[in-house]
């Protein structure tokens, strides 16, 4: 049986690996991208640069961005008392500097975390999960989004984001440059024109899946953090019953989130847009947001 210390370990190098692997395949693409067209890689340099300072601009900004999209208010210690003093007690815990709390007007359960780092972090909640969910309950979701900012998986998530923005950015030029007969084709029609062929057929599989695989691999990294987030929700409120209870309520209600959409699934707690339980297919899991809730308990009761 494997403890919930063991779980966040395993969990951290996982999540890294993956990291690891993103960014060498984005350096890959760029690489395969450039030498298909022709250019120098000085050029596609000024342009990731160029990428990356539009992104930037995205990241710092994002907490604005995602609350003004989904509509929350910001929550008050008088009017949402349980959720303030949870919140409060649990940042103390985790000697975590206190989140700014929001709240969605929404009956639909669920609840995340966002921000650059701890110092500037959110945690929303639906008036419907603080309506559902006892102070035990609630503690666990708590515990969870805490765990979030405590592990930096909202600053995280961001950059893997930023990295699918470029990478989606890359195959669009690529191919707009292709259309448009961009690029330098080599003048010589020995070993290095045929190279570059090579290349630019490479560039043009790659620009039409580059984006779908980086989406698996954002995609991948979310579902990996949902369980270290589980497994540090159970180590700071020492119950994880409390959780794994939550989860189970959270499965069970079925309403989709109206202020949620594609772009900010994966930063909720449960899959907003539509909670699927029972048996998936392997491949149909690769596009999901979020574990099945039903391995996430298994985990948290060491089952796993």
């Amino acid at each position: 049986m494997v403890n919930i210390y063991e779980n966040v370990d395993c969990n951290k190098w996982m999540s890294v690996l993956v990291v690891s692997c993103f960014i060498a395949f984005v350096v890959g693409v760029t690489y395969v991208f450039a030498r298909g067209m022709g250019f120098d890689l000085s050029i596609v340099g000024v342009a990731l640069i160029f990428s990356g300072i539009m992104s930037f601009a995205s990241y710092y900004f994002s907490d604005s961005i995602i609350l003004g999209l989904s509509g929350a208010r910001e929550a008050t210690r008088k009017q949402n008392f349980q959720f303030y003093t949870v919140a409060e007690n649990l940042a103390m815990v985790a000697q975590l500097p206190m989140p700014k709390l929001y709240v969605i007007d929404d009956t639909a359960m669920n609840a995340f975390a966002t921000g650059r780092d701890p110092k500037h972090a959110v945690i929303c909640a639906t008036t419907g999960l603080l309506a559902k969910l006892n102070r035990t309950e609630l503690e666990g979701v708590i515990a969870h989004e805490l765990s979030h900012v405590r592990n930096y998986d909202i600053r995280l998530m961001s950059i893997v984001t930023i990295l699918v923005g470029l990478v989606a950015l890359l195959a669009d030029w690529f191919l707009r440059a292709s259309f448009w007969g961009g690029g330098k084709r080599s003048k010589s029609d020995g070993e290095a024109g045929q190279l570059q062929i090579i290349f630019f057929a490479a560039g043009l599989v790659l620009a039409l899946l580059s984006p779908i695989i980086s989406q698996l691999i954002q995609l991948a990294i979310s579902r990996q953090r949902e369980f270290l987030a589980d497994a540090s929700s159970a180590a700071l409120t020492k119950y994880p019953n409390g959780l794994i209870s939550a989860l189970k309520k959270l499965n069970a209600d079925k309403e989709p989130l109206e202020a949620a959409n594609k772009a900010t699934a994966h930063l909720y707690i449960v899959n907003p847009l539509r909670n699927v339980s029972g048996a998936r297919s392997w491949f149909a899991g690769l596009f999901d947001t979020h574990p099945a809730v039903a391995e996430r308990i298994a985990a948290l009761s060491g089952e796993k």
